[in-house]
């Protein structure tokens, strides 16, 4: 297809703006739901396209519509461009201006990613069939998100498919991973207060220990995964925190576990809820000790289309600097992305942005994390010639409709 090949050749003229863009975003990050000058940089950028813009959609969420010059179907692409609450620990040049918070997810390349190949499909615009919604969101690391809101703010009206994708650090440069079905896990969180009775530490006859029965129930807790779940649907269940904090010789009076519950189907998660509870009501009776229990729900699993899915693997394998394509396991992180797919078909997939030279590969969220910024290029490559040949296919087939008629 002539405009995939013109699509890439802009995109690789313009990569060094794409790293121009992605680093200015880098040294200036902002948290989820106090984004101010993030929104206003993406809404001024596509305004000088010539873009419809929308801001302040769901509260922060900016959202930019390219109509093409051909009518046709409408093919949105989400970028996320919150920060995260960490110190970021690399020397760079353009390592973080603001103090304990930094860009420790890549969404600061998911944007510049989109920004830019907003900018080539606009230069191509005359030829466009159909038109490109571009959805940038805000607050993707903190539940409930930003997606909701968007959704509930109109940015899904009209839109026919939606493809999106996480620049991920831990995979080679060059592969694309993608998977059908369920590819990201619902991430929940639990608190749980156990309300003992303390006292002296050389008196524990006295006392009901909220160390020790918090100690029980983490273990307790822990058989749920095993011994409850059917072994063919995965759940992760992980205490973060166990506060009990007390002098040397006092015997707590209360203790509190957080942590979170990760699981792909719906009733896997409502039993881990409604077990959790039940087993922490047992243990704490056991101890005649009361409790509290909360159990947040934070984002759905992400349920990948399948026919959308498979679509996006066949046209990556043509998209230059992609070399494998390859289904993957599902993954036990969460991503709002989940929402979207839950009105409209569409995909969410990976990105490989490893760096080949890196003697350690941080993981997401560390603070000395990074992306191999070519990863950018191949992002920005793979999402517009998804949207390109599905707008070219699906005019394609309303023609033959038609004729056949």
């Amino acid at each position: 297809m002539k405009s995939l090949k013109q699509l890439f050749e802009r995109l690789e003229n313009l990569y060094d703006e794409m790293v121009d863009i992605r680093r200015h975003l880098h040294e200036n990050p902002e948290l989820s739901f106090h984004e101010v000058n993030t929104p206003k940089y993406i809404a001024e950028y596509h305004r000088n396209l010539g873009h419809e813009v929308r801001t302040e959609v769901g509260g922060r969420g900016v959202v930019a519509k390219l109509i093409g010059g051909k009518p046709g179907k409408t093919v949105a692409l989400r970028a996320d461009f919150d920060a995260l609450p960490i110190q970021e620990e690399r020397d760079v040049p353009y390592k973080s201006k603001v103090d304990g918070i930094m860009h420790a997810c890549g969404h600061d390349g998911h944007t510049a990613t989109l920004l830019v190949l907003a900018k080539v499909l606009n230069s191509m615009k005359e030829d466009l069939e159909g038109t490109i919604v571009f959805i940038h969101q805000f607050a993707e690391e903190q539940s409930p998100g930003g997606a909701i809101e968007m959704i509930e703010d109109g940015c899904l009206d009209g839109v026919d498919v939606i493809f999106g994708t996480h620049l991920w650090a831990t995979l080679p440069t060059g592969e694309v991973h993608y998977r059908s079905g369920a590819f990201m896990a619902a991430a929940d969180e639990f608190r749980i207060t156990i309300q003992g009775q303390g006292g002296h530490g050389a008196q524990p006859h006295l006392t009901k220990d909220a160390i020790v029965i918090g100690s029980q129930l983490v273990t307790n807790l822990q058989q749920l995964v095993s011994r409850r779940v059917n072994p063919l649907h995965s759940a992760v269940l992980s205490v973060g925190a166990f506060e009990a904090k007390n002098a040397f010789n006092v015997i707590a009076d209360t203790a509190k576990l957080t942590g979170t519950v990760r699981t792909f189907r719906e009733d896997t998660r409502d039993l881990m809820e409604r077990e959790m509870e039940r087993v922490t009501q047992g243990t704490c009776l056991g101890a005649d000790a009361s409790y509290t229990f909360d159990f947040i729900r934070g984002y759905p699993a992400v349920m990948n289309h399948e026919q959308e899915t498979m679509f996006l693997a066949e046209v990556a394998k043509d998209v230059p600097g992609v070399e494998n394509v390859k289904e993957t396991e599902p993954e036990m992180g969460g991503e709002d992305f989940a929402y979207y797919l839950q009105h409209v078909p569409g995909t969410f997939f990976f990105t490989g942005a490893k760096d080949p030279e890196w003697e350690i590969v941080y993981p997401h969220h560390h603070p000395k994390f990074s992306i191999n910024e070519k990863a950018m290029l191949i992002a920005a490559k793979t999402l517009g010639a998804a949207s390109l040949t599905y707008l070219n296919r699906k005019t394609t087939e309303t023609k033959a409709a038609v004729n056949a008629n």
